[in-house]
């Protein structure tokens, strides 16, 4: 049970929500396999494979979505709809008109849906009701979106928010590299993506590659901004910081793993738990670091993702900043 990307959401402190609660509620909507002419089915699974719906470790909590999807393509449909109208047009005389070929479309598919492939899989979120996080395991913001769309069709309450801090990591990730130097607690790796804010967006992308050269530098001053950057926490943790506050390709080193310990490894459900412990614990610890490192929460903002949303803030807050971080969006710069 080791996360590998997060979305990272806040939950208010007045939360009223208990394990218990949340099972109550989560029980009325239960994972269901796609019906004969259903193309997708979601709801909620055991995250153990049991019948416990919120599985609780520690105080914190973790829950799984299950969805279900019919593979049937379009183009599939397609070809078997112009054949049948081809016989079609053969037996009667003249081609079918475009209101016959749309019901003749619908009916094969609904002929072949009862027999298309399915594919399940699983996605999981982590609450913690004493610090507030909500962190989904996936890949963007989009795909997370269909866990917390979920939950608000599912919760009678379900206050929400995207984290903000007053700082966008793009001018704050900037503003390391032309540094040298990360933040306190933080390593800058080897992976790094800058991209252009012009018209262009000319990228550039480095990959096991040292950042403190003065190409990275010379790249700043042309007006690229850091889209993202490879960091590590601590010796403990290693991951990808995004502009848009995502943290990808989450890894957590051996130091880490390695104190799951072999008695554990006998037990898959003591296994589960023991990971899952460990990871909530060290993310306990990073992402309060991570939010630090970007000068703190941004209380009350309006919710904005995209690069197009950071960059008048970034030009704000970079104008400000050390001399290389300044010539990157400096008012006789090519406009964003």
């Amino acid at each position: 049970m080791w996360f590998k990307n997060l979305q990272v959401y806040r939950l208010p402190a007045n939360w009223d929500m208990s394990a218990e609660r949340l099972e109550e509620q989560l029980a009325k909507k239960p994972f269901h396999p796609c019906g004969s002419q259903d193309m997708e089915s979601r709801g909620w699974l055991s995250p153990l494979g049991n019948e416990v719906l919120v599985h609780a470790v520690g105080g914190q909590w973790l829950v799984c979505l299950g969805f279900e999807h019919r593979l049937l393509p379009s183009a599939v449909v397609k070809q078997e709809a112009d054949e049948r109208a081809e016989e079609l047009a053969e037996q009667q005389g003249y081609k079918l008109g475009r209101k016959q070929l749309k019901e003749l479309r619908e009916q094969v598919t609904q002929e072949l849906m009862p027999r298309a492939f399915t594919r399940r899989r699983r996605m999981f979120a982590w609450i913690d009701p004493i610090n507030g996080w909500l962190v989904v395991d996936a890949a963007s913001q989009s795909k997370a979106e269909d866990m917390l769309e979920q939950l608000r069709h599912t919760l009678d309450s379900f206050p929400l928010t995207l984290l903000r801090t007053e700082r966008s990591p793009m001018s704050a990730m900037a503003d390391w590299l032309a540094g040298g130097e990360a933040p306190d607690g933080f390593t800058i790796d080897q992976d790094c993506e800058l991209r252009s804010v012009a018209e262009d967006k000319a990228a550039v992308r480095y990959a096991r590659h040292p950042l403190e050269g003065d190409d990275v530098k010379g790249h700043l001053e042309a007006g690229k901004l850091p889209t993202r950057l490879a960091l590590t926490f601590d010796d403990r943790i290693s991951f990808v910081l995004t502009e848009k506050l995502e943290i990808k390709r989450l890894d957590f080193l051996d130091i880490v793993r390695d104190q799951v310990g072999e008695a554990d490894k006998d037990d898959a459900e003591a296994l589960f738990n023991a990971e899952f412990a460990l990871m909530t614990g060290e993310l306990a610890h990073l992402l309060p670091a991570v939010v630090a490192a970007l000068g703190g929460e941004l209380a009350g903002a309006a919710v904005e993702t995209g690069v197009s949303a950071e960059l008048p803030r970034v030009q704000k807050e970079m104008a400000a900043a050390r001399p290389v971080s300044a010539q990157t969006v400096a008012a006789d710069d090519p406009p964003f």
